[in-house]
Parts: structure tokens; sequence; C-alpha cells
């Protein structure tokens, strides 16, 4: 088959595939069939023209991307090849080792194995560099190319071999059927307030956010609860629903969808009956909750029914199905925006009337509007979820980012944990005086260059005034500022150790209390929960917040 027929053939299927196509009007067929045909003919100009031999495939999936690329970042195709990764979206289950991985530099590493799965039993450690993988040598291969030999399907054997402060340990796994609980942590803050941390919103969700609840209320007397919504990017919608239902009347409509086409308008009501309807909850938001986590927090908030906590949400108001299409692909379309219960769509960014090569701007504010809450309060639509009570970004020195970026302090805590077996429970573990001397002096002999914001601008003005000639009568001035501002990762250390401790006891304490370890320790010191207790803790304050009168 010659490779215009091979890419006329992938372009039918692609579109004939598309439930509804075949339904359009007369003249929107002409118009599709008419660029599919000039499609053709490009394609075939290039493959009988062009000074190389092309690949057919490759060209497709490009011109596919592309084309979708003028909708929105959401609209995807998803090829056979692409599905396990699909699969780990929407369920949160694959077959693997169950390990976070991550490329530094040249070299592939652990950086947080999952408690309870093979990495974690078989004894492989964060900062781990793989080197071998049954038997073929893998220096080089990039984190993806690594991730796609780890998995495979549970009951295999997998053996590694692994580079550990200069040791080299061999292990053989035995893969499992990994799934990724969406709700990673639950506990107590106080005596009587409940936390949940809630990532994603996969199949299990609402599921594991009601065991979680019915936990806390009935074995840990919780009267109270934060649920912790920061970092969470969505997913199913139907679980965002469940979710609100237990702390909403039954048959309050909790989301609705309205599409171009008027078979995608839905209205989503609570479908149970509530779990507690009067328990105070605060919810934590950041500008990385997005889509589901959104409909959650827009609608508590709607509804009246909990104060949000944080920073204004990412602002995704799209939604999207996934549809087959043949050669086990399938294309993931945004076919409608939803609408909280007041009437808002929280979209921040319009990619409807974004001009070409362009990127999408945010809703202007002609067009952005008002609504009232169940007790009167205003909110706005297109700008995402703004909390009713704002916590200040958290911000760190360029030295804590450089630190970070050039995984100065995940290598040091890789060799602490190769030295040490144990350390103190994760709300008690801190860093010592004489650990941050050790961690000083590591620093100190590791080759990396940083610089100060300041210090960056002190030049660029020290630059200007040289060239309109005002630096000679101001040069010791100059000079001396600059000695005050120029980087000095000694002293800069020292400035910044509070919030480098806080960074390196994170990373400590992942090595030996993994993922549950790093939030419980978070919860101390944490601002949007020590905010979020000061709320549910002041009554009066709770209830003028949402505007509640009895």
């Amino acid at each position: 088959m010659s490779n215009v027929i091979k890419i006329w053939t992938i372009l039918a299927i692609f579109f004939i595939g598309l439930p509804g196509f075949a339904q359009e009007e007369p003249q929107t067929d002409f118009e599709i069939y008419k660029n599919l045909e000039l499609f053709e003919l490009v394609y075939k100009t290039v493959d009988m023209e062009y000074v190389d031999e092309s690949n057919p495939g490759q060209l497709m999936k490009v011109a596919i991307d592309a084309m979708l690329n003028e909708l929105d970042p959401y609209t995807i195709y998803i090829p056979e090849s692409k599905m396990e990764d699909y699969k780990l979206m929407t369920t949160g289950q694959y077959g693997g080792i169950g390990a976070l991985i991550q490329q530094q530099g040249d070299k592939v590493v652990i950086t947080d194995p999952h408690e309870g799965y093979p990495a974690q039993k078989a004894g492989l450690y964060a900062g781990d560099q793989f080197i071998e993988i049954d038997g073929q040598d893998v220096t080089g291969l990039s984190s993806s190319e690594i991730s796609e030999k780890l998995k495979g399907k549970p009951g295999s054997e997998v053996k590694v071999t692994i580079n550990r402060a200069g040791k080299t340990i061999d292990k053989i796994l035995v893969r499992e059927e990994v799934k990724l609980s969406p709700v990673p942590y639950h506990g107590m803050v106080t005596n009587d307030i409940g936390y949940i941390k809630f990532t994603s919103f996969t199949r299990t969700a609402a599921q594991d956010v009601a065991k979680a609840f019915d936990d806390l209320k009935k074995n840990h007397g919780m009267q109270k609860l934060i649920l912790d919504l920061r970092g969470n990017g969505g997913g199913l919608l139907i679980e965002a629903v469940k979710i609100v239902n237990m702390f909403v009347k039954k048959g309050e409509v909790i989301v609705k969808m309205k599409g171009r086409d008027n078979k995608n308008d839905v209205s989503y009501a609570a479908p149970l009956k509530p779990t507690d309807l009067n328990i105070p909850i605060t919810v934590l938001i950041d500008g990385n909750s997005a889509s589901a986590s959104e409909i959650v927090s827009g609608a508590l908030q709607d509804f009246d029914r909990a104060v949000i906590v944080g920073r204004t949400s990412y602002g995704k108001g799209l939604v999207q199905r996934p549809l087959d299409l043949k050669y086990n692909a399938k294309i993931k379309v945004t076919i409608a925006k939803y609408y909280t219960p007041s009437g808002r769509c929280i979209q921040k960014l319009d990619y409807a009337n974004r001009k070409e090569g362009e990127s999408a701007t945010e809703i202007d504010s002609s067009n952005i509007h008002t609504f009232k809450t169940r007790n009167g309060r205003t909110v706005v639509d297109g700008r995402g979820i703004e909390p009713d009570v704002a916590i200040d970004p958290i911000k760190f020195s360029r030295l804590a980012q450089t630190l970070v970026i050039e995984n100065i302090i995940f290598d040091f805590a890789t060799i602490f944990r190769a030295n040490k077996e144990s350390i103190g429970l994760p709300g008690e573990f801190e860093v010592s005086d004489e650990l941050y001397k050790e961690f000083t002096a590591y620093v100190l002999q590791q080759d990396f260059e940083y610089s100060t914001a300041s210090g960056d601008l002190m030049k660029k003005l020290k630059e200007t005034a040289e060239d309109e000639n005002y630096l000679e009568r101001a040069s010791a001035e100059f000079e001396a500022l600059m000695e005050k501002l120029e980087a000095s990762k000694e002293r800069d250390l020292e400035m910044f150790k509070d919030e480098i401790v806080q960074i390196l006891e994170d990373e400590i304490i992942g090595r030996f209390y993994y993922q549950k370890g790093r939030i419980e320790h978070s919860l101390v010191d944490d601002p949007y929960i020590l905010e979020s207790v000061k709320i549910l803790n002041d009554t009066e304050r709770y209830k003028s917040i949402l505007k509640i009168q009895e």
C-alpha cells in the first residue's frame, strides 16, 4: 500500500469513525471532505517530491496533534501505544514495581517508592540509580523508556541492577497491579478536627473519601473537617458529584454541563442521602486545583457548605469525553463547559477567540459576571474558584530553589538514608543544628552556581549607569552595594536556613516514611492548615464568612 493510500485510509478512519460524523449538515460534510482531499493532495505531493522518504505514521500523528492543538490542550488523540498511560490517569492502576522515577542529568533514579509495593518491599530506596534492567544496560535511556521497561503484567518478574552510593546491587522484583490511592493520607490535626488529603478523581475517589471520613468520625472523634484539594488536577466528574453529595441534600443540582450540541446538556443532582449536612468544613485549594477539584470546591462554596481557603484555583471549566476510534485508539474531546450551582462557569482561558499562533488569554474582564451563593455572597465566573480566605503564596529564596533544581538536597538525603536505619516519627523529626552543619559542609563542596535576583538587577543597573556615564561618580557606592547583594553560598545558607531546613526535613522523612510521612510532617506548620484550624475553632467567624444565620 502506498504512503498516500495509507494516510488517506487513516484520515477516513479517524474522522468517519467519530460519532455523529455522518449526521453533519450537507454543507459541513462538503467542507470536511474538501479539506480531507486537500490534505491528501498535500501529502501526495510531499510523498512524491520530498528529498527523503517520509514516515506516514509519524506525519499523521503530527498532523492530528497540530489540528487538535488549535482547539484546547485537553482535546487529545490517544494512540494504542499510550493506552496504558490513559488507564493510569482514569483508574490510578498499572502493572509495575510501584515507584516514581525521575531523570537527573544523564541518569534515572527512583524518587519515591510507593509503600507496600514491589520496589519498597524489595528494599529499593529513593536515590537508587538504574544501571541494568533484565540484563540490558539502560545507561543513557530516558525516564519514559525506563518506565516502559519496568511496567508489565502483574506476576511477571523484572531484574534490576542499581547503583546506591557507589555500590552495585541486584534485585529481582515481582510486578504487581499498582493502585495509587486518591486518598494518600487521612488523620486528625487536633482532637476534633479531621484532615483528608485528596489527590485525584479516579474511579474509586468518592468511595475512598467516604471511607476516610467514616473512619475519622467513628474511630477518632472528628467533629470538623479539612478537605485538602491542593495540587489535585481533577479527573472523573461523577466522582466529584458523589463527594459533594456527602455534604448536601439529596436532589441538589451540583453541576450542569452545556455544550454546542444540546445532547451534551446534562445536570447532575445529588442522587443519594447525604453523609453529614452539619459538620463544619474548610476546603484547601491552590493554583493547581483544577477541573473536578473546582466542581467540589465551587459547589460547596455556592451552597455555603464550606469555607474555601488558599489560592485561586486553576480555572478549568471544560468537560472532556473519551470516544473510541478504530485500532484501539481514542480521542478525548472537549464536549461542554460545566457550571456550578450558582450558574458560573469558572473557565479562565478563552480558547475560542485566540488568534492564530498565539496563546489563549484570560477571559476579558468585561465578560466577567457576578453570581450569588445560597446565602447571598457574591462570587464571579471566568476566574477559577476564588478562596473565601486567601493564604499568601509561599516564596523560597534563589538558593533554596537552586538546591532543589540541582538535586543537592535530594542527593544529601540519599547519602543520609544510606547511612541511617531510622529516624524519629514524622511529626517529631527535626533537622538538628549538627545535621545542618553537615549539610552546609556538603553543599559547599558541590560545584554549582547561583545568583540573587537583587544581584542580577544591580548588575543591569551598573551597566546602565556606565552607559549613561554615571558610574564613575558612584563607583564606590555600587561596589559596596554589590558586595552585599552578591550571592554568597556560606552566608545565604545561614540566612535562609529555616526554609532550607523545611525542604530538607521533607526529603529525609520521605526516605523513611514515604508519601504518608511527608504529609503527616507537613501538617505541623502548614499555613493553610493553621488558618483552617483557626477558622474551624472560631464558630462565629466560620458563620460570618458563610453568612449563616440561625
